[in-house]
């Protein structure tokens, strides 16, 4: 990290300490945040997704945390130009920059560029779209698994516009979506360190559930019922969210509802590690 323009980026699974590691870390650098978490960016959302405190934001400058609203129209491609952009002007004065968050995508797009994968023939996405339609998302699924069976690993399986978009590929290019991705890495003009923090799997699932309880404590409920009217943007396609608002359909009790949070919190972490072992170096947290 001693030469010039150097990206340091510090991920790892929700809830095993990336906020208080990289603020402590970025004040030893003297180095601006970039955050590269897919919902934290949303002002609506700070409680569901653990996003920096006013008094966190306030020791180190950070950047696309609040940026937005649920109601605005933002995708990983226009993430990556923004970045790419400000890296050019924090550069001018800070030698090292931290990118922090738990979404790969994101880090990915960064990190190595967006692929320029063909759109499906017309029949293809037809079939994909009546499958999701006529048979749910457990179909869409299993057909991502059969196809990619790595993907199908690292992917939210409730993001069923990503699941979507790659069984339509993987038809497309005869091969599995996985495949496509990163076949021609885009050249970037500066240094890449990746790292990814990492806890025993019991202390880790542990640090989740007590982060649920805090979420509930905090006020996640009544800011998800006044998200109830917009639960159809894709933004509150989120964990935390979706669940309550199952308790607000009556499918379920509050009760069960934060139980679902946790395990599905928990299973979110299990595929953030999956995808980070391949190509981040491990740090193990000790508290």
């Amino acid at each position: 990290m001693t030469s010039d323009r150097t990206l340091l980026v510090i991920t790892g699974p929700t809830a095993v300490g990336k906020t208080d590691y990289t603020i402590s870390l970025a004040e030893q650098l003297g180095a601006p945040i970039i955050s590269a978490d897919s919902r934290q960016m949303f002002r609506e959302l700070k409680i569901g997704t653990a996003a920096p405190t006013e008094a966190e934001l306030a020791r180190v400058k950070h950047y696309f945390v609040g940026n937005l609203s649920i109601h605005d129209y933002y995708n990983v491609s226009m993430f990556e130009q923004q970045v790419l952009e400000l890296l050019e002007t924090l550069f001018l004065s800070h030698p090292v920059v931290i990118m922090t968050g738990g979404s790969p995508q994101y880090i990915d797009a960064v990190c190595n560029g967006i692929d320029e994968l063909p759109d499906p023939e017309p029949g293809i996405r037809q079939y994909v779209n009546n499958l999701f339609k006529t048979n749910g998302i457990d179909a869409l699924r299993a057909q991502l698994a059969l196809l990619d069976p790595d993907y199908y690993e690292r992917v939210n399986h409730n993001d069923h516009k990503r699941m979507i978009r790659a069984v339509e590929v993987s038809l497309q290019m005869k091969k599995p979506y996985s495949q496509c991705l990163h076949q021609t890495k885009k050249e970037r003009h500066f240094k890449i360190e990746k790292y990814y923090l990492n806890r025993p799997r019991d202390v880790l699932f542990e640090r989740i559930n007590r982060r649920v309880d805090a979420m509930m404590e905090q006020g996640l409920l009544e800011g998800a019922r006044q998200l109830l009217p917009y639960r159809d943007l894709n933004a509150l396609n989120t964990v935390g969210y979706k669940e309550l608002f199952d308790y607000f359909d009556g499918k379920c009790s509050l009760e069960q509802a934060v139980e679902d949070i946790k395990t599905h919190t928990r299973r979110y972490a299990k595929r953030q590690l999956t995808w980070f072992k391949r190509d981040y170096i491990e740090k193990m947290m000790q508290d």
